[in-house]
C-alpha cells in the first residue's frame, strides 16, 4: 500500500521470497559486488572465496536438516565425502586404477547430489525414533563408518595415502579449471571457477529460499518446533523427516562435488568428524534456520584463517609456525571455539541476527531507543 511498504494485505505478499525494495536491493548489490569482486583479487582470495561459495552450499543443506527441520545432525562430512567421490566417479577423468567416466557437469553435479540424497534416506529411517543427543550420536557414527570406507574402497578414492583427482568442470566441451579465452580476453582459471561457484551458490540458494517458503518448508518448522502437534495436524513426521535428511544430503553431495574441484584433490582423510564440526560451526555463527545466515557463516569461518594468517605477518606477537607462545594456528582453533560459545550465549541467530540488530536500528533512526 502507498505509505505503508511494511502493510500486506495478502498472504502471497506476507511469503514473497523478496517482500520490500531494501531486501532486493541489498541483494542485486551484493550479487554485483561478488561479481565484480575478483577482477581485484589476488589469486589465492579467488579460490579461498571460491571454497567459501562451495561450503555455503553444504551449509545451506546442514540448515535445512538442522535449522529448520530441528535434526541434529553431525554427520555432514560422511554425505560430503559420497557426494566428492561420486562427483569425481562420474566426471573425473579416466584411469586404470580408479573409476571416472568424465561426464558432462549437466550430469555429474546432480547426480553426487542424487547418490548422496538416497543414501540420506536410506538412513533416515534408522533415525526416525530418535532426536537430540540420540541422533546425533547415530549421525557420529556415519563419519568413522565413512572414513573406513573411504580408506579402503581404493578403486573409488585412489587411497587414503595417493587420493585422486576430483571432477573436471566441464561444460558442454569447455574447461573452467583450465586457462581459457572469452572472444580475444584471456580469462585465468581461477576467475573461472569463482564465477561457476558464485553462480551454483545462487541457484542453490534460492531453491532452499523457495522450499522453506513451501508447504515442505511449513512442515519442516512444524516438526522442529513440537512434532507431536505437527502430527495431530496431518503432518506425517516419518516423511518429513526422510525427506530433511535427502534434502540436507543432496546440498551436501553438490557441496562435495565441487569443492574439491576448486582444490584440485580429493583425499580419504579430509571427510572426518572436524569437517563435520565445522559445518556445524558455519550454522551455528551464521545463523539457524536461514540462507543468508549459511552464507555469511561459511564466508567468515572460510575466510577466518587467512585474516589470522595475514595478522600474523603484521603484528610482532603472533608467529606464523606451529610453535611459540601464541602462534596463528592457536589462535584459530581459540577463536574458534570463542566464537562458538559467544554466539550461542549473546547471540543465537548468529551474524544473521547481528544483521537484523542493524538493520532495524538505522530504519528506526533517531528514535532507535
Amino acid at each position: 500500500m502507498r505509505g505503508r511498504p511494511e502493510l500486506f494485505t495478502r498472504y502471497e505478499a506476507d511469503a514473497a521470497m523478496l517482500p520490500n525494495n531494501t531486501q532486493r536491493f541489498w541483494l542485486v548489490a551484493g550479487l554485483v559486488i561478488a561479481l565484480v569482486a575478483p577482477l581485484w583479487l589476488p589469486r589465492d582470495w579467488m579460490i579461498l572465496l571460491s571454497r567459501a561459495y562451495v561450503a555455503a552450499i553444504g551449509v545451506i543443506g546442514l540448515n535445512l536438516v538442522t535449522g529448520y527441520a530441528g535434526q541434529v545432525s553431525l554427520g555432514h562430512a560422511f554425505f560430503i565425502g559420497v557426494g566428492a567421490y561420486a562427483g569425481a566417479a562420474f566426471g573425473g577423468a579416466p584411469r586404470d586404477d580408479v573409476w571416472g567416466l568424465g561426464l558432462d557437469m549437466l550430469i555429474w553435479v546432480p547426480a553426487a547430489g542424487l547418490v548422496a540424497a538416497a543414501i540420506g534416506a536410506l538412513v533416515a529411517p534408522i533415525a526416525l525414533r530418535l532426536k537430540g543427543l540420540y541422533l546425533a550420536l547415530v549421525t557420529l557414527g556415519l563419519v568413522f563408518l565413512g572414513e573406513h570406507i573411504f580408506r579402503e574402497w581404493d578403486v573409488l578414492t585412489g587411497g587414503a595415502a595417493t587420493g585422486r583427482e576430483p571432477a573436471q568442470l566441464l561444460l558442454l566441451g569447455y574447461r573452467f579449471d583450465l586457462d581459457g579465452s572469452v572472444g580475444s580476453l584471456m580469462v585465468r582459471r581461477e576467475l573461472q571457477i569463482y564465477w561457476v561457484m558464485l553462480v551454483l551458490l545462487v541457484i542453490m540458494a534460492l531453491l532452499a529460499k523457495n522450499l522453506v517458503r513451501s508447504r515442505v518448508g511449513r512442515a519442516f518448522a512444524a516438526v522442529r518446533d513440537r512434532d507431536i502437534a505437527a502430527e495431530v495436524m496431518g503432518i506425517d513426521l516419518t516423511r518429513t523427516k526422510i525427506l530433511a535428511f535427502a534434502i540436507s544430503s543432496f546440498y551436501a553431495g553438490v557441496a562435495g562435488a565441487l569443492l574439491f574441484t576448486v582444490t584440485g584433490f580429493v583425499n580419504a582423510t579430509s571427510f572426518n568428524l572436524l569437517l563435520s564440526f565445522t559445518y556445524i560451526a558455519m550454522v551455528v555463527i551464521g545463523g539457524a534456520a536461514s540462507i543468508a545466515g549459511s552464507i555469511m557463516g561459511a564466508v567468515f569461518l572460510t575466510m577466518l584463517p587467512r585474516v589470522i594468517d595475514a595478522l600474523g605477518d603484521v603484528l610482532p606477537f603472533f608467529e606464523t609456525a606451529s610453535t611459540g607462545l601464541l602462534s596463528t594456528a592457536t589462535l584459530e582453533r581459540i577463536l574458534f571455539g570463542l566464537l562458538i560459545v559467544g554466539f550461542l550465549i549473546f547471540e543465537p541467530l548468529g551474524l544473521y541476527g547481528i544483521w537484523i540488530r542493524v538493520r532495524n536500528y538505522w530504519k528506526a533512526w533517531p528514535f532507535s531507543y
